[in-house]
């Protein structure tokens, strides 16, 4: 009964307390962007981290009251856990009733030698084994964790480390497995209320079960996403509208003042083309 009981309590904090900044901003992520439809079959990827498994928990508690039906696999990639964080995920699950479809893969040691871009390289070979798995068990869309800090991070990270203006779509088409896509529904949902909940339902997850960083505690590591991370949380605290400001630039571009730009095509254009 004690994990019937916790996660009837997780679900109730979603409907209750926790409605307005969790469950409103997700479905109005999946209504605005069109992510689901009638009759998909999504694999809802885990990961262990309370990103993806607050997720599971909004598609439960969508499908229950949802306006038209859809599938759910709950799945889970092993790239290579070390047992203790493989059996916390899974008691994780258990406690929050979400049903984990698990199958294993070699990435960990495939990348653990790789001294340049190891990180890129094993997030394209977890993402092209999780859309062969999904595609394998009948589904057509895969739909990942990321939230709204994750993509004001990402265009900041372009311009500053990348030279680039670029954001983190809603919804990608992919280009290896015909009639497959990817979904992210928490697009709209705040990092801080996901940690909120976590915290107010005493959850404890796995932070990052990465061999390469394993025993460095969350927001630590000296990389470029944690940079822009505290960046943002200082020009936070002097306009408290930053962080929806960056969201909206890349809503809000404006081709005849930027000067250039690649279509769709990849094909660079350049201001004077048509000054």
């Amino acid at each position: 009964m004690e994990e019937l009981s916790a996660a009837l309590r997780a679900e109730e904090s979603i409907r209750q307390k926790f409605h307005k900044q969790l469950f409103t901003p997700f479905a109005k992520g999946i209504r605005t962007y069109e992510l689901l439809k009638e009759g998909d079959k999504v694999a809802v990827c885990i990961s262990g981290g309370k990103d993806s498994m607050l997720m599971a928990k909004l598609f439960q508690e969508l499908h229950r009251h949802g306006k038209f039906p859809f599938e759910l696999v709950f799945l889970v990639m092993d790239p290579g856990y070390a047992p203790q964080n493989r059996a916390l995920l899974e008691e994780n699950a258990q406690k929050l009733a979400v049903p984990l479809t698990i199958f294993e893969t070699e990435i960990f040691n495939s990348v653990f030698h790789v001294e340049k871009s190891p990180c890129y390289l094993c997030a394209r070979m977890r993402r092209g084994h999780l859309y062969a798995k999904a595609k394998e068990l009948g589904c057509n869309k895969i739909a990942l964790g990321h939230h709204f800090d994750d993509v004001i991070e990402t265009i900041l990270m372009g311009m500053l480390y990348g030279g680039q203006m670029q954001t983190m779509m809603p919804k990608v088409r992919s280009a290896n497995f015909e009639g497959m896509e990817l979904i992210r529904p928490m697009y709209l949902v705040r990092e801080k209320d996901i940690k909120a909940w976590r915290d107010a339902n005493d959850l404890h997850f796995l932070q990052c079960a990465c061999r390469f960083t394993e025993g460095i505690a969350e927001g630590s590591r000296d990389s470029k996403r944690q940079k822009v991370k505290e960046l943002i949380f200082r020009l936070k605290k002097e306009d408290p509208e930053i962080e929806r400001n960056i969201f909206k630039s890349a809503e809000n571009v404006n081709l005849s003042t930027v000067i250039a730009y690649k279509d769709k095509d990849g094909v660079r254009h350049l201001f004077t083309d048509e000054y």
